[in-house]
């Protein structure tokens, strides 16, 4: 979708060419006195449109508007949730109509942040899966006119917004398809064509390669599959070389059957959802080529498929991780935890700034978080605030859950330095107590999304979390390190100005002596 901004008025929006114009009230008055905003004015006043956000009224024709059809989308206060609500809801509502050419005005004044989200929610709430479809119908708004009071003030944030659109379509789109659509060979040539974006970089590694680093927990889980594996590393280069990257590590189990641990038949499809980790790494590098930070990202993605043949991997086995640490598979569905503590042994030679995982890990992160946060856990409190914000601006939220050594105690085995899984109790919990035991020499950080990478349903699909999340970190990295940097140059001239006037004082001192 062609996203475009504008500087209108209530009354330039209502003359703009358009299928559908979308105007969003929020709940302070207006001060304009044009025709649409005199009839706006008047539907709040009788209670026609009340000021709760994602509450709409329908006009057809008005006066001195060029669209047919109006939508009026009450947003509130303005906040960017509040805005979401009311731009899916007006969306949804003008999709019926099909329409081409949408504009989508504000009544009042819009912050960067409410701006961002509007561009967020009409994408989210007009995509259409179309890959695998024979007689296919995409989305059928092909331009979508942002108009706001002042479009330079709000620049930067829409066209962030427009690039993380393109970086949350990418998941989705490899998200959504089918596991026979998107194997590791595929996903490994997906991240290839990222590789040809500006600033990004791809290698990926085969069967001989992981072999031959060690990597014994990543390549268990994939002999039971016939599809190779594939171990992708992705690089972005924004900042300067010797920055140390902040490196993303994203699950990419392209189906999961749960091996021998055989999951129950209903719902199995949904299992080519387990690879939303390694598809929002995707997603973050397809954004990060569009906004072009100054900030050194890596992006890790073991990919294979869990899977049931003569060699498939048994409850019991013993098998040693790139760490060296040996690791007894109590059971075979808790594969995830296995490919990436061998990818998370890897980030160590990148020397990283920060380790971020991002996997749909367990089911116990879904029955306690829902799928409106995702699970975070991190050894580092400094990481755990700055992803929770970013969260908190993206509306991508996650909740911090607790590492308390005590949840170790379950992972215990005769057989092995540690098991793969620990009960039912604390399940996610303990899931990251495993992983964290790979995790010694950097700031590291988990993201379990397993309840919101993707929704069930009629609405079944993926949703792209969290790649807003992680574009939001590391924009907001990128400018408070050149922030600091901006900061420490000014600071270095002021110390030399002040050295250069300390030596002009000098000077004139042994000048006056010699007189």
């Amino acid at each position: 979708m062609d996203f475009q901004l504008k500087t209108l008025t209530v009354a330039r929006a209502a003359a703009e060419k358009s299928d559908v114009l979308i105007v969003l009230v929020g709940s302070a008055p207006l001060a304009s006195k044009d025709p649409l905003s005199v009839q706006i004015a008047a539907a709040r006043k009788a209670g026609d449109l009340p000021d709760k956000a994602g509450k709409l009224l329908s006009l057809y024709r008005p006066e001195d508007v060029a669209a047919n059809r109006v939508v009026l989308a009450a947003i509130g206060d303005g906040q960017p949730a509040s805005v979401r609500s009311g731009v899916i809801a007006a969306v949804n509502a003008a999709k019926a109509q099909s329409p081409k050419r949408v504009v989508l005005a504000f009544a009042q004044d819009a912050a960067p942040a409410a701006v961002a989200s509007a561009v967020t929610a009409a994408a989210d709430a007009s995509y259409v899966y179309t890959a695998t479809k024979s007689k296919a119908e995409p989305r059928t708004i092909r331009q979508l006119i942002v108009g706001v009071a002042d479009a330079a003030a709000v620049g930067a944030a829409f066209e962030q917004a427009r690039a993380t659109v393109e970086g949350i379509e990418f998941a989705k789109e490899w998200g959504n398809r089918p596991a026979n659509h998107a194997t590791p060979t595929m996903l490994a040539e997906a991240a290839k064509g990222l590789g040809k974006l500006p600033g990004i970089k791809c290698e990926v590694l085969g069967p001989k390669e992981v072999d031959k680093l060690g990597m014994g927990a990543f390549a268990a889980v994939a002999q039971g599959s016939a599809e190779p594996l594939r171990f992708i590393v992705l690089r972005y280069q924004g900042g300067p070389k010797d920055q140390a990257p902040v490196v993303l590590v994203g699950k990419g189990i392209t189906f999961d059957t749960g091996g021998v641990s055989l999951k129950p038949a209903a719902e199995m499809d949904e299992m080519k959802f387990d690879m939303c980790g390694a598809a929002s790494v995707l997603g973050t590098f397809r954004a990060l080529a569009g906004i072009q930070p100054a900030i050194n990202v890596v992006g890790l993605i073991p990919s294979c498929e869990n899977m049931n043949d003569g060699r498939a991997i048994k409850p019991g086995d013993v098998v040693t991780s790139m760490s060296g640490q040996t690791i007894e598979i109590l059971n075979t569905d808790a594969e995830g935890r296995l490919i990436l503590c061998d990818a998370l042994t890897y980030a160590k030679r990148f020397d990283p700034a920060a380790v971020i995982d991002i996997a749909t890990l367990t089911g116990a992160c879904v029955v306690a978080l829902g799928g409106v946060r995702s699970g975070l856990f991190s050894s580092d409190d400094a990481l755990a605030t700055a992803l929770e914000a970013a969260g908190e601006t993206s509306q991508d939220r996650c909740w911090r859950l607790p590492l308390d050594d005590e949840y170790a105690e379950g992972l215990k085995t005769n057989f092995a330095d540690v098991a793969n899984v620990a009960g039912r109790a604390g399940g996610a919990i303990t899931a990251a107590k495993f992983l964290q035991r790979f995790t010694a020499d950097f700031a590291w950080a988990h993201l379990d999304i397993a309840g919101t990478a993707w929704k069930s349903g009629a609405a079944k699909g993926s949703t792209g979390r969290p790649v807003g999340l992680l574009v939001s970190y590391l924009t907001r990295r990128a400018q408070d390190g050149a922030a600091a940097a901006d900061s420490a140059k000014a600071k270095a001239g002021a110390e030399r100005k002040n050295e250069g006037k300390g030596e002009s004082k000098a000077a004139a001192r042994k000048a006056r002596s010699v007189r």
